[in-house]
């Protein structure tokens, strides 16, 4: 079968072996050597921090941010400015998270306050700990703010008196604005406005000039509007001088700090409100960029395409590092298992990328033993390569029953997807496992499809391909689930089919395709059917004729000598 591979560069020259964070003494980092971390970690400073310790919090407890992390494989830390509107830390420019509070609405927002309150009154300014702590044990503090947020109302304990005194400066103050513009958006800060970018800007040079940080990251794929539809194109220039201005400072407070930006995960939709990527990249206004999917959500997604970023970066300094996110939020499991993460890892890998970002895991705390098994292997590609993966297609879930409706602009969800009578369709998805290579040498253990369909009866015919092979019906089992009485976390309905593929169906290194035409309908039935899931797994064994060894109740500790 011809390869359709979509690897933009090899993994081995993507990453190979991973050096060390640069600049890991404070002798080092003062060497003028440029600091390139390889695995950035997104800490939000609030979830599993701010908002777990009883106050007054300990020093030592804030500094768990940072040691939670050590020898891991992640050199920078990107650590959360507050709520964006408001700060955790001792701001002499903005306003402390919920200093203008008297009655708080919300006991976890009131204890953020009180921690933040009484390291500040006790001299142990949140941000720099934090800042000290990553420095003592070799690694990078990136602030990370939020820059564009909602004004919010009066009972908002997180924003700020100046959002509440200055909504002239929103985008939807002027009124006029297209009905077909996100209502939520209309409270956004209208980066038309001078004020408006003077008073994030001071936030920012306040930081670099306050605080011994490594560089700063903009995150920039939180609220998505910039600038009201009618004034978008103006605003692009707009906006691409404001980056400018936050380079300049960010280099004038160190040579060797970077400017890093997290935006939406396509370069169209990107440009699509006013965000100008490739002129950043073209001029050299950033370091990093970060294209971010499912930044609302947070949902892992291992199709996740990045070429056009990476691409746009070619020949420049700019380096590339997609979000590698965590969640899962099906009906079986709650966070992604390590075979996930390798799929979605080594799919970026292939793409030619700098390096990872991981965003929002932490979900996952408190941090356990698999946390860090995880973490030890998705800088390396090749050692992921012969080690069972799980490819999945982000779908509907319980939370966001909806995802699409948070997705970046530009980008559209594959699934769930309607299927009509006698309508072939399709879903494509990458692969960058090598079957054919790892059956040489009889590592390959064996290849699984499983498709769930909901609505969906016992007289309903269907026609299922893979890269343009008929799968054997023959070959299929199919598992009734049109009612179950529990489920791991939640319910969902329908029948499962799942295929062991044989090696001529196997998947390719790159793009796959998968196809489904609904042949015959059950015509009692009401609810359109659905293709709802779209799952593969490739298994692997430890070695020629081994046994199932990654099973921990099969292998020899068990006492099972054969599988």
């Amino acid at each position: 079968m011809k390869r359709r591979s979509f690897i933009h560069r090899t993994a081995a020259g993507a990453a190979g072996a991973l050096p060390v964070a640069m600049a890991q003494t404070p002798e080092a980092r003062s060497n003028g050597a440029r600091q390139r971390p390889k695995i950035m970690f997104y800490h939000d400073g609030r979830h599993p921090l701010i908002y777990m310790y009883e106050p007054p919090m300990q020093k030592e407890e804030y500094e768990a941010a940072v040691d939670e992390l050590v020898g891991t494989p992640v050199q920078a830390i990107m650590f959360g400015l507050g709520d964006g509107r408001t700060m955790l830390h001792d701001t002499k420019v903005g306003e402390l998270w919920g200093h203008r509070v008297e009655k708080w609405p919300h006991t976890i927002f009131r204890r953020a306050h009180q921690n933040a309150r009484m390291l500040i009154d006790s001299g142990h300014d949140p941000l720099r700990v934090v800042c000290d702590r990553a420095h003592q044990k070799g690694m990078l503090l990136y602030p990370t703010l939020l820059v564009q947020l909602g004004s919010g109302s009066e009972n908002d304990v997180r924003t700020s008196h100046f959002r509440l005194r200055n909504r002239h400066l929103e985008i939807g103050a002027r009124g006029g604005v297209d009905p077909s513009f996100p209502k939520g958006s209309l409270h956004l800060l209208d980066f038309k406005q001078p004020e408006a970018r003077r008073e994030r800007f001071a936030l920012i040079e306040e930081t670099l000039t306050r605080y011994p940080v490594d560089g700063f990251e903009l995150q920039l794929n939180y609220g998505t509007h910039y600038f009201r539809p009618d004034e978008i194109n103006e605003g692009r220039k707009i906006m691409t001088e404001w980056i400018a201005e936050v380079h300049r400072a960010v280099r004038k407070s160190g040579a060797n700090r970077e400017l890093v930006v997290r935006v939406p995960g396509s370069i169209e939709g990107c440009w699509s409100v006013g965000l100008d990527v490739k002129e950043w990249i073209r001029r050299g206004l950033v370091d990093v960029v970060v294209p971010q999917i499912f930044g609302g959500p947070e949902l892992i997604d291992a199709t996740f395409d990045v070429r056009a970023f990476v691409a746009a970066a070619k020949g420049s300094a700019t380096r590339i590092r997609p979000t590698l996110q965590s969640d899962v939020d099906s009906d079986r499991m709650g966070q992604a298992p390590i075979e996930m993460i390798r799929a979605a890892a080594c799919n970026y890998w292939a793409q030619g990328v700098d390096g990872l970002y991981l965003s929002h895991w932490f979900n996952r705390w408190p941090y356990q033993a698999s946390f860090y098994e995880i973490l030890r292997e998705i800088p390396h590609p090749d050692v992921m390569a012969p080690k069972d993966k799980f490819y999945s297609i982000p779908t509907a879930s319980h939370r966001h029953q909806n995802p699409a409706e948070g997705l970046e602009p530009g980008l559209k969800m594959q699934l769930p997807v309607t299927l009509t009578e006698g309508v072939r369709a399709a879903v494509h998805f990458p692969v960058a496992d090598d079957p054919a290579r790892w059956a040489k040498v009889e590592r390959l253990h064996e290849v699984l499809l499983r498709v769930r369909l909901t609505d969906t009866t016992e007289l309903d015919r269907y026609e299922f391909r893979f890269n343009g092979r008929l799968l054997d019906p023959a070959g299929n089992r199919r598992i009734n689930e049109t009612y179950k009485m529990v489920s791991p976390r939640y319910r969902v309905f329908g029948y499962w089919y799942l295929w062991r593929l044989n090696q001529a169906d196997w998947p390719v290194t790159g793009a796959n395709r998968f196809e489904v035409t609904l042949k015959r309908r059950d015509p009692g039935i009401v609810p359109a059917v659905k293709l709802r899931d779209v799952e593969l797994e490739v298994k692997y064994k430890m070695g020629k004729n081994f046994h199932r060894g990654q099973d921990p109740d099969l292998g020899p500790a068990s006492g099972s000598s054969a599988q």
